[in-house]
């Protein structure tokens, strides 16, 4: 019966956000998220990783409440009347059905974790609850509290001289119902980001821990000393985190950096979205919906903790080889003989174009090529795009090196590279103070793309290294995150590279690149002229492919350019990771559309775009998602893969993908996705990558 009534809801919620062969982005991100989720319950992953999975579902829950729950929530108050281009839903229909499918996903997080809690008891890491504490281990836990978290805990009571404070954005509060000398008074607790979030309680055949919400709920009132303690709640606020960004081209004296670092200032204090509490029948959450004015829609009851961050490191507590076997196994990514034999890297690439596969092969050869570029006399110029950079960024620091060599060093840093905001412009003062010349994006359009330029002399001529990718500029993604990569010598995108830089610098979108496709102006244009090759060529009579692979598909117009081509009887498959908003194999529109989604070890990230079969095959690898967000209000570059032996193999990357069958998940007429039907052996193709 409870299955049947959650089938039904289900059921609902898919009818709400869809229309025809469009569905809701918002739903479509729902459902990958769930997707996530699902691999925290595949046994076929080891325990440790399923841990990995729900705290990552959780942190992907945050985000998006921050920025698309805001977005919409800000839409909503500006213009109620505005819909959805593809399933016109209004943001308030929107919001309605994002918060019925998220209190049905909370439910399966709560039941995910209980199971996870029960197999790291097993595995020898019990996590103990407070009201479960023996005698014994609640005076070992009391003797923490007093010494380890009180001198961390921040607290006051709310009187006339005290009004209510801010709840800041994901932080964690203990909001009290006190009482002295007959006055009833609020009290508010938070602990320090210093403060240790598990707590290792005993040790035996078991490691038993506690988590620092546990003990506040079970000591927290010895903080309020003097005070009756009548009531307690657990609380998190989640506010609106869409910053605009916008600003007056004409104000040439504003510096952009000092603007971001005020608009980053305002996100802990914007309007909330979301009320998390561990009891949504206290009456201290009604005190607290009033406080914040919000809907009591927008509030979830969350029993167990707000943040699961702490299982990734919740392996410590185990003997090293125990929790290793619990692990992934570890790997490092390759590097090819050539490239770790090569006397020059320089040399190397002027002669020969170079193919990275994260995380499968290594980005350090791209690394020590910058680097080595940074001393090369040859090299005149360097210039970058830098979207997201590692904590500790080998790349910087070379491209700080080649300034100071004398190198004239170009980098385009986007500063709305959201949450990366601050990073990046702690990178901006250390490029800029090494000399560099830092130029923040252009205009109103985010640059995402991801590339880098190399201007080298030999005697009179001018030659050019040009790195293309998928992904970013980032040492730890690398490791995490599957992204193409080519570096090449090849004139025509050398030459485009260069006039690439040199439109950012002078604002101008509107080139025609020989090579380059380039959002806003060619990148989607370029896109639909090879559908309609495919279609014209399947209307002739002759076979019309295509297969691509992407993050995400909400981009209308190319939607219909695929459903067209579907119904001109080309063939598309489709890789697809997060949001689709079209639904595949619909008889008479998208009947010859197939859709796979993978999510598995590593984030699948790379963007690759082929059309034609062997004998005329395009293909495209790029930085840009078919998303209108990035065809048309960003800087994006989609690269032609001339070097056939390379084509080849990205190609092989996709059928293999394709073929996948463990951690494929396949969208089927419904709108569900379900595990791909097949009689072959099982193929993970992550799995298989690392293994060629």
């Amino acid at each position: 019966m409870k299955e049947t009534k959650e089938q039904n809801a289900l059921e609902k919620a898919r009818r709400r956000f869809r229309r025809g062969i469009y569905v809701n982005r918002e739903y479509s991100w729902l459902l990958f998220n769930k997707r996530v989720l699902d691999q925290a319950n595949d046994k076929t992953n080891p325990l440790l990783e399923r841990c990995k999975f729900l705290s990552i579902f959780g942190s992907n829950l945050d985000e998006f409440f921050m920025v698309r729950v805001g977005s919409l929530y800000n839409e909503n108050l500006t213009d109620p009347s505005g819909t959805d281009n593809k399933t016109e839903l209004t943001a308030a229909k929107q919001l309605a059905g994002i918060m019925a499918v998220t209190r049905r996903l909370y439910a399966l997080r709560g039941a995910t974790y209980a199971s996870l809690k029960k197999q790291l008891s097993q595995a020898g890491v019990r996590l103990l609850s407070a009201d479960e504490l023996t005698p014994r281990q609640r005076e070992t836990c009391k003797a923490i509290f007093l010494s380890r978290v009180l001198p961390l805990l921040t607290m006051m009571v709310l009187d006339a001289k005290h009004p209510m404070m801010l709840f800041e954005n994901l932080k964690q509060y203990q909001l009290y119902d006190l009482e002295r000398d007959g006055r009833r008074m609020l009290g508010v607790m938070c602990a320090s980001p210093a403060a240790d979030r598990v707590y290792l309680v005993g040790e035996g055949k078991k490691a038993k821990v506690i988590l620092l919400e546990e003990l506040l709920k079970a000591f927290g009132p010895l903080a309020f000393s003097g005070y009756a303690v009548r009531g307690r709640l657990a609380l998190r606020v989640t506010r609106n985190a869409d910053l605009d960004t916008r600003v007056d081209d004409s104000d040439v004296e504003r510096d952009f950096s000092v603007f971001m670092k005020k608009k980053i200032e305002t996100r802990a204090k914007l309007g909330a979205v979301r009320l998390e509490v561990d009891d949504v029948a206290s009456p201290l959450c009604e005190v607290v919906l009033r406080l914040l004015k919000i809907d009591p829609a927008y509030c979830f009851e969350e029993p167990h903790c707000f943040d699961y961050k702490f299982l990734f490191s919740i392996g410590n507590f185990l003997p090293k080889e125990e929790a290793a076997a619990l692990r992934y196994p570890p790997f490092k990514g390759r590097v090819a003989p050539e490239l770790a034999e090569a006397p020059s890297l320089v040399d190397y690439a002027l002669q020969n174009n170079i193919f990275l596969s994260y995380p499968y092969d290594s980005m350090n050869p791209l690394v020590e090529l910058l680097e080595e570029c940074a001393k090369d006399r040859r090299v005149l110029s360097i210039s970058i795009t830098i979207y997201r950079l590692a904590s500790h960024s080998r790349i910087v620091d070379a491209l700080c090196r080649a300034c100071e060599n004398g190198k004239q060093v170009t980098v385009v840093i986007e500063l709305c590279a959201r949450f990366d905001e601050e990073s990046n412009l702690h990178y901006a003062g250390k490029l800029q103070e090494a000399g560099c010349t830092i130029i923040y994006g252009m205009g109103n359009y985010k640059v995402h793309s991801k590339i880098v330029s190399v201007v080298l002399k030999e005697g009179e001529e001018l030659s050019y290294i040009t790195h293309l990718g998928t992904g970013n500029y980032n040492e730890s993604t690398a490791k995490q995150y599957t992204d193409l990569n080519i570096i090449t010598a090849d004139r025509d995108i050398g030459e485009d590279a260069v006039a690439f830089f040199r439109n950012i610098s002078i604002c101008n979108v509107d080139f025609e690149y020989k090579r380059l496709l380039v959002a806003p102006e060619t990148l989607k244009p370029g896109i639909i002229r090879y559908i309609d090759r495919e279609i014209e060529k399947a209307k002739a009579g002759g076979e019309g492919r295509i297969v691509a692979k992407m993050n995400s598909l909400t981009d209308k117009a190319i939607i219909d350019k695929f459903v067209e081509a579907s119904c001109a009887g080309v063939r598309v498959d489709l890789i697809v990771r997060g949001i689709c908003c079209m639904i595949p194999g619909v008889t008479g529109e998208t009947e010859n559309i197939r859709v796979i989604s993978i999510v598995g070890r590593f984030l699948e990230h790379s963007r690759v775009y082929c059309f034609g079969g062997e004998e005329d095959r395009v293909m495209y690898i790029s930085s840009a998602d078919l998303m209108t967000r990035n065809t048309d209000k960003r800087v994006e570059i989609a690269a032609p893969v001339l070097d056939k032996g390379i084509e080849k193999r990205i190609y092989a990357i996709l059928q293999t993908m394709l073929a996948d069958n463990v951690k494929a998940r396949e969208l089927y007429p419904d709108g569900v996705y379900r595990p791909v039907e097949s009689l072959s052996e099982p193929l993970d193709a992550q799995q298989f990558f690392l293994r060629t």
